[in-house]
């Protein structure tokens, strides 16, 4: 083996022997016909001259550069790292890592340098002198002759490490890839097994900066592609021109379809649809200012479409705006080539069409246009006849507030044509959209140097003019119901077939058929069922009734009011607090969590709960003791309902409600809390008879609706979006809690405080009363399986009910439960006697009694009394002897009786079906007094006002 290789296999470079006791070299290596080991200064040898001979001239002395650590290490003697130089045999042993060499105090120790060695010292002046390139101490890569450049050091370098083969790299190599300076000629690790130091992103974009670039240019490539293409297909305004005047007829509302009719007869039209087109000099100034403020102020200058208008709408899920520009609107109104198509094909073409009409017309072309078709609300289609319609006189006529106001109309026509006092419409014009004008008449101002709009202070004295004329609809003269069932049917249309965007502009002008669940006979009987009530009833009486299909949630009949023009919607929007009729979604829950009608708490009058500042008092103050549910139901229990509120959490009561049919709004009328087992809530006559129809159909709910069916003028069908939850609806608690629900209403009629509400022909009546506090309304809602209906009476200013000397107090047993029979008798008319299903005693019969309290002093109980105590306890006491109060209690009393004292009371499946044989009471109570613990007493504070003080 030879000598270099023997030094590699031992993982460095050797040391030749040397005397112990000699001068040590610098541990470099080995080279052949070199001077002796003892003439080197322990440092690699430098050229004594640039020519790289000895000689006398030799280079000025500089001071020695400053080594790396590893290099220190080497030249003091320290040991290498694993895998460098092996010490020779008999070399001195190297000190440990971290030991500083001691400098030698005798002169037994060999120097670090030689002091007569002119090497040692470091030149004064001067860079360091080159090796020679044919100088075998260079190692590594030969250099031509002459000084090299500093700078260029470090590219050598890497260019040194990238050389492969030669003697010095096999040593670097082998020696752990450490190669020394200027010798060795050891490889550099390749750059591309380098750690990368750069932040990841830099890493990341420096790979996939050509595929994002190539990927970016095909998209942009193919969006103009796309928008060429999609531009060249859209009709040009001439071949548009002839689909554009369109005939626009009025919709036509129809009655329910009977006997085998597929359609019913027509109940009224939406009017006579009047357009008068005008010209552009016809339009002042001041009214385009108003219509741009409140549509598109930057009409003038955006190209058909409005990209930020588009972002925005995106962006803010519609709330700030749609997006659609006036051109838009034209292109969708005026041009029937955009009707049939889907949502979004109808949309792209508008977007395209709208900006080839935006480079080829005019926009005052455009803007007339627009003003000439687009539907105003009160029949008028088109700016010139809504003059006439809102203030009596022609659009030239008309001044900056007018013009602004018809704009401001374009958002909303069926809403804003006659928006009622105080309502959410009225608010919503006043509150937003009038101070939203005011702001774009000044930015239009600003933004066009005076041309158009208005200076920031006169915008904001401008206020919503009082020229508007009193809407009264044509329909309305000859029947009074024809405005409210208008109103509904397009309210119901705009919110259920929104996903085909069918507008109220839609029902006035195109010529829809639409197909409606109301009865006219019912209708007429919803009306004057109210005729019961005294004639001294209050002028402002709300008379709301709502009856609905429990099988299928079409609403049959409702009562909407005298005068469509000057009185909300009785049943449909004005809404009013609950009370005790909200107490069914209580028990429905607490059957649900498996709390059975048997469960008994404590019904006792003046209770205390956690989170109530003041303690429930039921009405008159009765102590009812121990009642279950079906008890606490019957007499209308408040101190036990609010109990079981509490076991099954409010807003869990809250939460059924709304699945059962109540609308979500409601639940924010009021505090979530205990009390919602009283009625705190407001709500409407829909929403009752919409949530009691799922007890009627055995716990299955269906969306209360009256249009059945919209047809477009060419025949084709429009589906709803809730067409799915039409066909089978929703279960929403089983059938055995809506059967145990029913049979405990069921008990309300034949034993509790709704007795008045019993049908003359005997067929079953489940329901439930209802008085708020101080009496400002009454309820009464029930349903027999085939119709539910809910009776609310209340006032508009929310004052107490007053209805004379002939009624007094008022309470819904006494007032609305008579409503609702008058108008359940002709509706039940001729209908099939039918029974609700059996109770099915769900869930398990618990006890929520307060714990008795224990005695201080028990051990004293245990020991006999001298004396005889002076009043017998009731355990001692012998009913009918002297000093005895127990009375008593005939053995035929009927258990819900208040003053039968009978522990037990009957088993509930022996009062069989309707009627109940054992459960009737012969005994009428007193006129005008509701008896003891029925629920006509108990409603005078069966609401949030219930909570009073004790006296």
């Amino acid at each position: 083996m030879s000598t270099e290789r023997r030094r590699n296999a031992d993982g460095g470079r050797r040391r030749a022997d040397g005397p112990d006791d000699g001068p040590r070299g610098d541990g470099g290596r080995r080279r052949a016909g070199g001077p002796p080991r003892e003439e080197r200064a322990g440092g690699r040898r430098r050229p004594d001259s640039e020519d790289g001979l000895r000689g006398d001239d030799r280079p000025a002395p500089r001071s020695r550069r400053a080594r790396p650590p590893g290099d220190e290490a080497r030249s003091e003697g320290r040991p290498r790292p694993e895998g460098g130089r092996r010490r020779a045999e008999g070399e001195r042993p190297r000190r440990p890592d971290g030991e500083r060499r001691r400098r030698p105090e005798g002169d037994g120790e060999r120097p670090r340098r030689r002091p007569d060695d002119p090497r040692s010292r470091r030149p004064e002046d001067g860079d360091r002198p080159r090796r020679r390139p044919d100088d075998p101490r260079a190692g590594g890569r030969r250099r031509s002759e002459g000084p090299r450049d500093p700078r260029d050091r470090e590219h050598g370098s890497r260019s040194e490490g990238r050389r492969s083969g030669g003697r010095g790299a096999r040593a670097a190599a082998a020696s752990g890839g450490r190669g020394g300076r200027g010798g060795g000629g050891g490889r550099r690790r390749p750059r591309e097994d380098e750690p990368d130091d750069r932040p990841w992103f830099k890493r990341f974009l420096s790979k996939a900066w050509k595929p994002a670039l190539a990927f970016c240019g095909l998209m942009i490539i193919a969006g103009v592609a796309a928008f060429a293409v999609l531009y060249a297909m859209a009709p040009d305004p001439e071949e548009l021109e002839k689909n554009a005047e369109k005939d626009a007829s009025a919709t036509q509302i129809l009655w329910a379809a009977t006997g085998d009719a597929e359609k019913g007869e027509v109940a009224l039209t939406t009017g006579e649809v009047q357009r008068v087109a005008i010209q552009r000099e016809d339009i002042p100034e001041e009214v385009v200012d108003g219509v741009l403020a409140a549509e598109q102020a930057t009409f003038y200058e955006d190209p058909g479409i409005n990209i930020k208008g588009i972002g925005r709408a995106i962006l803010s899920g519609g709330d700030a705006g749609g997006g659609s520009t006036i051109t838009q609107q034209m292109a969708r109104n005026y041009y029937s080539d955009l009707d049939g198509d889907p949502p979004l094909t109808r949309k792209i073409r508008e977007i395209f069409i709208s900006i080839k009409l935006g480079q080829k017309v005019p926009p005052d072309e455009i803007l007339t246009t627009y003003l000439n078709t687009i539907y105003f609300g009160r029949g008028a289609s088109g700016i010139e006849m809504a003059a006439q319609k809102y203030f009596g006189k022609s659009v030239s006529e008309l001044d900056r507030a007018e013009g602004a106001y018809l704009g401001i109309i374009i958002q909303m026509p069926s809403n804003f044509e006659n928006p009622e006092p105080d309502s959410w419409t009225a608010n919503y014009l006043d509150k937003e959209r009038w101070p939203y004008v005011q702001r774009q008449l000044a930015a239009m101002y600003e933004n066009t140097g005076g041309e158009r709009g208005l200076p920031e202070a006169e915008a904001q004295q401008l206020e919503v003019p009082d020229s508007i004329i009193p809407y009264e609809p044509e329909a309305d003269l000859d029947d009074p119901r024809q405005g409210y069932i208008r109103q509904a049917v397009i309210n119901e249309v705009e919110r259920r077939y929104s996903e085909r965007n069918i507008t109220g502009a839609d029902i006035a002008t195109k010529g829809l058929v639409i197909q409606t669940s109301l009865d006219p006979d019912l209708m007429t009987a919803a009306e004057e069922a109210f005729d019961v009530l005294p004639e001294s009833a209050a002028d402002d009486t709300m008379h709301g009734l709502t009856a609905v299909d429990p099988s299928t949630g079409e609403i049959v009949a409702f009562n909407g009011g005298p005068d469509v023009s000057t009185v909300i919607n009785n049943s449909l929007v004005h809404q009013t607090q609950a009370g005790s009729a909200y107490k069914p979604y209580v028990l429905a829950r607490a059957l649900a969590d498996d709390i059975g009608l048997r469960s008994q708490f404590n019904g006792d009058s003046g209770l205390e709960f956690p989170g109530l500042a003041s303690p429930v008092i039921n009405s008159g103050e009765v102590d009812y003791g121990e009642v279950d549910l079906i008890q606490s139901t019957a007499d209308s229990v408040n101190t036990s309902y609010v109990d079981l509120a509490i076991k099954v959490d409010p807003g869990r009561v809250d939460e059924l409600a709304v699945e059962m049919g109540v609308h979500p709004d409601r639940q924010t009328t009021s505090q979530v809390g205990p009390l919602v087992a009283l009625g705190t809530h407001q709500v409407n006559a829909l929403d009752m008879a919409s949530g009691y129809a799922t007890f009627a159909a055995e716990g299955r709910h269906f969306p209360a609706h009256m249009v059945t069916q919209v047809t477009t003028a060419d025949g084709e069908v429009i589906d709803p979006d809730d067409e799915a939850e039409l066909e089978s609806g929703t279960e929403v608690i089983s059938q055995a809690v809506a059967a145990d629900a029913t049979y405990a209403m069921q008990q309300a009629v034949l034993e509790g405080g709704a007795k008045e509400a019993a049908l003359s022909d005997g067929r079953p009546v489940a329901g439930k009363t209802g008085t708020s506090s101080d009496a400002v309304s009454a309820w009464f809602v029930g349903y027999t399986p085939q119709l539910s209906a809910s009776v609310g009476l209340s006032r508009a200013q929310g004052d107490p009910l007053d209805f004379g000397p002939e009624i007094g107090d008022v309470f819904g047993g006494t007032t609305s439960a008579k409503v609702w029979k008058a108008f359940m008798e002709v509706a039940m008319e001729g209908q099939e006697h039918q029974q609700f299903p059996a109770p099915q005693w769900v869930g398990e019969d618990q006890r929520f009694l307060p714990t008795p309290t224990p005695s201080e002093t028990p051990e004293e109980t245990d020991e006999p009394s001298d004396e005889p105590s002076e009043t017998p306890s009731e355990e001692e006491c012998v009913p009918g002897e002297p000093g005895c109060d127990v009375e008593e209690s005939p053995e035929d009393c009927h258990w819900m009786d208040p003053d039968c004292n009978n522990e037990e009371s009957p088993d509930p499946d022996e009062c069989g079906s309707w009627p109940l044989p054992d459960c009737e009471d012969d005994e009428e109570p007193n006129p005008g007094v509701p008896p003891p613990g029925s629920d006509q007493s108990n409603q005078a504070n069966s609401n949030n006002s219930l909570i009073r003080p004790r006296d």
